[in-house]
């Protein structure tokens, strides 16, 4: 049973509920949809089906964020080494061979001489020669084809763009209709991208979470203040890889995934962890190396695009992650752990929970449950990237679809009204029917005495017999308390 996460992404040109179900059981958690390559009526398609799949299987949707893009040509347009090519912000204009008109008004604004402006991905570079005002002139490094509606990126300047488009306020606005679980917002440059996201959110009363998508160096260098702001990090190395030199790629990755893990806040790893199954059964040992790595890093989360969205192998793809991710989990070196409790904000419930991992390392305890009202508790246990597995009884449905994203958790929504008491007995009694624990085993309980959203306030410790046995008492002050699970 693999620890580590799988965000697959979906498109609606495939979609249909037998696709996702075989991917949903080969070991994928999250479901992410690209705003780009979708239509609204495509989007609710995939929700649609997701969700008639497995109300288990959480959802995330990407905004387009602040990029730059060139307009629409007609066809492929060919460059050679030396042409030299005009570039405009004008937006409603087509792109010629000598003519290259991109969608953002002000870009000679933000562009000096001696820039690079790469097109498509990187895969065409132009040098800026010469900046007259109302245009640029570059002059082609590489021989290529570009194509229309191409990314624009331009590594070391800041592009003074909003932080929504139009078309991210109206996906925004879908997704809260459609009561997804994530927002992924992309290019996020600091603490304020997120606010403005945030805001339309609470504005329509929203609970989704916002998963921030690194992809520049300001968003690197302003890191600490994002994960701060939001509920999660991804790690995009595509765009990532062009905005900063692709060398440093390994050591970025490293130090957000640490600092994560001291915030308690969930990561994914994304972009090409299995590119070659696009077109081919069987990934390469590189990737199979990036993938282990990732998790050797202490990862949350792995996510695949182009290889489940349009690949030719998408439940293989999904499959060789999954098996990638179990053996890595077991050859994992304990002296790499991170410990959590290394930041500052040494809470209770963090204190807590360190305890209750101890005990698996110490007194061989095989198993904890916790519940939750938001998550927070079992996010805290996920942070220490135990080897015992983490069980989360959820008060909402949404709770359990956002601990879909955090290392180790198995969550399951509580839909009848309980006692804390036969809630605890169920969980550990489904335990033990699926074979994760025995009756000699032990097991961890943390929860909290003073009823739902009260925090987590004990750890208890008990042999599953025990807990069994017709004379085990559950001594605590709320053990008696009906939960409303209505509210």
């Amino acid at each position: 049973m693999k620890q580590t996460k799988i965000v697959a992404s979906i498109s609606d040109l495939r979609c249909e509920q037998s696709f996702i179900r075989s991917l949903f059981l080969a070991g994928m958690n999250v479901v992410r949809i690209n705003t780009a390559h979708a239509t609204p009526e495509g989007i609710k398609k995939i929700v649609r089906n997701v969700r008639a799949v497995s109300p288990h299987i959480a959802i995330m949707i990407d905004t387009k964020g602040p990029e730059v893009r060139t307009t629409g040509t007609s066809q492929p347009i060919h460059y050679k080494i030396g042409d030299v090519v005009k570039i405009f912000g004008r937006p409603e204009m087509d792109t010629s061979h000598d003519i290259v008109n991109v969608t953002y008004p002000n870009i000679t604004e933000d562009v000096k001489v001696g820039d690079d402006l790469l097109f498509d991905d990187g895969l065409i570079d132009m040098k800026c020669i010469e900046n007259t005002g109302p245009m640029l002139v570059a002059q082609v490094q590489n021989e290529g084809d570009l194509g229309a509606h191409k990314s624009l990126n331009i590594p070391g300047e800041h592009i003074d763009l909003p932080a929504l488009t139009e078309k991210d306020i109206f996906n925004i606005n879908l997704a809260v209709d459609l009561d997804v679980d994530f927002i992924a917002h992309s290019f996020v440059r600091n603490a304020a991208d997120i606010k403005a996201v945030q805001d339309y959110l609470d504005a329509r009363g929203s609970d989704i979470k916002i998963i921030s998508k690194i992809e520049n160096q300001e968003g690197v260098d302003n890191i600490d203040e994002i994960i701060d702001a939001c509920y999660g990090i991804m790690v995009a190395r595509g765009d990532l890889g062009i905005e900063v030199p692709i060398e440093n790629i390994p050591g970025i990755q490293r130090r957000i995934i640490r600092k994560c893990i001291c915030k308690r806040k969930p990561v994914i790893v994304a972009t090409q962890m299995l590119h070659t199954m696009i077109e081919n059964p069987r990934p390469t040992r590189a990737e199979v190396t990036d993938i282990a790595n990732a998790i050797f890093y202490r990862t949350d989360a792995l996510m695949l695009s182009g290889e489940t969205a349009s690949g030719k192998y998408p439940l293989e793809a999904v499959k060789t992650m999954a098996k990638i991710a179990e053996q890595a989990e077991k050859d994992k070196l304990p002296e790499n752990e991170i410990d959590p409790t290394e930041s500052n904000d040494y809470s209770q419930k963090l204190f807590l929970a360190k305890c209750a991992i101890d005990s698996t390392k110490h007194i061989g305890v095989k198993g904890i449950i916790t519940d939750s009202e938001t998550g927070e508790t079992a996010r805290d246990l996920a942070a220490f990237r135990g080897a015992t597995p983490i069980f989360a009884i959820c008060y909402k449905e949404k709770t359990q679809r956002w601990l879909n994203l955090s290392y180790g958790v198995s969550a399951v929504f509580q839909r009848d009204k309980l006692s804390t008491e036969n809630m605890f007995l169920a969980a550990v009694r489904m335990l033990r029917q699926k074979g994760y624990i025995k009756n000699e085993d032990k097991l961890a309980y943390l929860s909290g005495s003073f009823g739902e959203g009260g925090g987590t306030t004990f750890v208890e410790i008990n042999k599953v017999q025990s807990i069994f046995d017709k004379s085990y008492m559950f001594n605590l002050p709320s053990s008696r308390r009906v939960l409303d699970l209505d509210k």
